[in-house]
């Protein structure tokens, strides 16, 4: 597992009034470090929730294909056509 990593980050203004509304008794957060790792924690998941949806539109086309766009392939076969590219 990777170390543990510090950021420093200064905002102002709206910013700053945005997450002192979100951090203390009058936010769902207890601290600024709680709130930033929830936001890249959901970053993360919406990241990965839309690289699945490619995958899954992308097997959606290949497996629409029809029978006749199928070509029978032996490993030596993939590993040429691999080693072209």
């Amino acid at each position: 597992m990777n170390k543990p990593m510090t950021l420093n980050v200064r905002i102002s203004g709206a910013l700053s009034d945005f997450v002192s509304a979100n951090v203390g008794d009058r936010g769902a957060y207890e601290n600024v470090s709680e709130y930033v790792r929830d936001l890249i924690r959901r970053d993360k998941e919406q990241k990965e929730a839309e690289q699945f949806q490619r995958l899954k539109a992308e097997l959606g086309r290949a497996f629409a294909q029809p029978e006749s766009a199928y070509a029978d392939l032996d490993a030596n076969a993939v590993i040429a056509r691999n080693s072209k590219a």
